[in-house]
């Protein structure tokens, strides 16, 4: 074969981002050497492509989706939503790959002799809408890859190396060098940064809390990846003190009751739990005072009844048509906030229609109050509550800031008043689920759920001002939606309201603080809203993903690159014109390059996943499945697209 281009490229992080690189690489590699015996009746103008993969974990499932896992560890999204492998007919056709949901069709039906009984077991009883484990999703990755690695077309190679990569320099003649900590060297032409969740160092508190356990025998377990945590140091009957109420806290709570062999049993029509008598006391903190609300029961990813009508994608047009670079809070809220205006109200008069007398004429009324008119003054917000007032009582008003601190105003005199509540608000929240598009909570939060998706196309590549990213996005509507669209299954809801019932289970409340008796030797826990004396415990754990932030991680690699000057975290500017630094690299579009400290762009390296996250919003999220029936939203394969930008700059395509 004559070949007219030899061309080397390393990728480091062999989980989904650097998977995904990887596949597009052999589909770019395919799609060229198909083009080129097509134009020459030969092989002339065929590339050679070797690919270095570099992850001290498996490649294709990498840290986070290892298939050894425990299968009690679920995904946050159904069957149905995540891929691997692009669908977009615009990109070059995959050499091999499927969905994750054709994967799991073709399992329950021809199973890969390698599955083991469990993994066979899970896909037994798993359904399109049901939440896999990561277990099995790992076994997809890894399954994905080998397919990959078969189908790879003439003239690729591919090694390898279960190693950290320590370093990455420039070697002088327009290469790369990437240190791995075996001690060997890799040349390569280019360089993809796929790293992933890295280790990050501790915050102040943290290191503080961490050096006290130390000094006084107590047991302290910082942020980690739930599957990299001894969950058996844990003893059993004592209290153990868990901070964060997010999606970690529901693998700690899992792990340490189901894991220690308690059942979940359905009795008399609820579901009740059943100790095995070796859990702990766990007892429950966060800034809301209670867990982020579970998804509605769906058929798709999305609620089919709600359909956005003013944040569009068209919306978003018209800005950039205008010129106009829109700021979070002043432009793009309150297209969102009336949507879920009108996704709440009009389930509201579908699903219970004794709510408002005059249907009819409240609709007509609220869409006009909606309805953004370009040269008025009028405040619409105003224009909306006069409407209510004349329609809708108050026990059907739609409290949106409620919704996601369902605590605020409420003062407990006691710990078992706070949990009683507690346990009143998981069961209707998991009663709302259950109703799924009949809801209007949930319909409300399906509205800020497709929001999401436009919004990622909005913020990509400074699609909106820095100022508003600081304190709009970032300030305060990250978090407040997180809590409302990113929760567990309803399952997680309905277990926690039955282990609170079995004392297994305890809350300490909102705006907790946390401090060390060191008379005691105990971690203590309180909330100003809740009497009685703290919490305390021997032991306390983080459950929180580590820190997705460049500057504090803890990972050889970065380190070296920022000491270098070769990457720099990016800077934002306040209203105040005060600088920020931002979480993620500061780089440039496109395929994302990141931008050196002298400010020059360091080209043949990439960056791909999670330290875009300065540049794209929701970068944690994997790649979606076109939906049947359902929205396409341009933010839905975004990693994918750009994943194929890095495989197409490096092989010049």
């Amino acid at each position: 074969m004559e070949i007219t281009q030899s061309i080397r490229t390393a990728i480091i992080g062999a989980g989904p981002r650097g998977t995904s690189v990887l596949e597009r690489l052999l589909a770019h590699a395919a799609a060229h050497n198909a083009a080129a015996l097509n134009a020459a009746g030969t092989t002339g103008g065929a590339i050679r492509l070797h690919i270095d993969v570099i992850d001290p974990y498996p490649a294709g499932s990498g840290h986070v989706w290892q298939p050894e896992q425990s299968r009690l560890f679920l995904m946050n999204t159904q069957s149905f939503y995540p891929t691997l492998i692009p669908e977009d007919p615009s990109l070059p056709a995959p050499v091999a790959g499927t969905t994750f949901e054709q994967w799991r069709a073709r399992q329950q039906h021809h199973p890969l002799p390698l599955l083991t009984a469990d993994e066979r077991a899970e896909l037994a009883v798993l359904g399109a809408n049901d939440f896999p484990s990561r277990a099995l999703y790992g076994r997809y990755l890894r399954c994905t890859l080998a397919d990959l690695l078969d189908k790879a077309p003439d003239g690729v190679t591919i090694d390898f190396h279960e190693a950290t990569a320590l370093s990455v320099r420039p070697s002088g003649d327009g290469t790369f060098d990437v240190g791995l900590a075996t001690g060997a060297t890799l040349r390569a032409h280019s360089v993809v940064l796929a790293l992933g969740h890295i280790p990050s160092r501790l915050n102040p508190e943290q290191r503080e809390l961490q050096a006290s356990a130390g000094q006084l025998g107590l047991r302290y377990l910082p942020p980690a990846v739930p599957a990299d945590v001894d969950w058996s140091q844990i003893p059993a009957g004592e209290p153990v003190l868990v901070r964060g109420m997010g999606l970690n806290f529901f693998d700690t709570m899992v792990q340490l009751t189901e894991g220690r062999g308690g059942k979940f049993v359905t009795s008399g029509g609820r579901l009740e739990y059943e100790p095995s008598g070796q859990e702990p006391l766990i007892i429950a903190a966060s800034r809301r005072g209670t867990p982020y609300r579970a998804k509605a029961a769906l058929e798709g990813y999305y609620p089919r009844s709600v359909t956005l009508r003013y944040f569009t994608e068209a919306a978003l047009e018209r800005f950039r048509k205008a010129g106009i670079r829109p700021g979070f809070d002043h432009d793009l809220w309150p297209l969102l906030h009336r949507d879920t205006l009108w996704a709440y109200y009009s389930t509201l008069v579908r699903s219970q229609p004794g709510a408002v007398p005059d249907t009819a004429a409240f609709l007509a009324a609220l869409d006009e109050a909606l309805h953004p008119h370009a040269h008025s003054a009028a405040n619409w917000e105003d224009s909306v509550e006069s409407v209510l007032a004349i329609h809708v009582g108050p026990r059907h008003r739609l409290d949106l800031p409620g919704l996601a601190a369902p605590l605020a105003g409420r003062t407990f005199g006691s710990r078992t008043e706070l949990d009683a509540a507690v346990v009143e608000y998981l069961l209707d929240d998991a009663r709302r689920s259950a109703l799924g598009e009949d809801d209007p909570v949930k319909m409300a939060i399906g509205a800020l759920h497709h929001g999401r998706a436009v919004l990622k196309t909005a913020v990509a590549d400074g699609g909106i001002t820095d100022e508003s990213w600081v304190a709009g996005l970032r300030g305060w509507f990250e978090s407040f939606v997180e809590g409302l669209a990113s929760g567990p299954p309803a399952l997680r809801s309905e277990q926690l309201a039955a282990l609170a019932r079995a004392g297994v289970v305890s809350f300490v409340g909102p705006d907790p603080k946390f401090s060390v008796d060191r008379r005691n030797r105990m971690f203590t826990a309180s909330s100003p809203w809740v009497g009685g004396a703290p919490v305390s415990a021997p032991t306390m754990v983080e459950a929180l993903a580590p820190g997705n932030r460049v500057s504090a991680n803890d990972s050889p690699l970065l380190e070296q690159l920022l000491a270098d000057g070769a990457v720099r975290p990016r800077l934002m500017m306040t209203a105040e014109g005060a600088p920020v630094q931002s979480t993620g690299l500061d780089v440039v579009p496109h395929p994302y390059r990141p931008v050196a400290a002298n400010g020059s762009v360091t080209e043949g390296l990439y960056v791909l996943g999670l330290q875009l996250s300065s540049t794209q919003w929701g970068t944690a999220i994997a790649a979606e499945a076109v939906q049947p029936g359902g929205p396409v939203y341009r933010s839905g394969q975004r990693t994918l697209r750009d994943a194929d930008e890095i495989a197409a700059a490096i092989l010049g395509s």
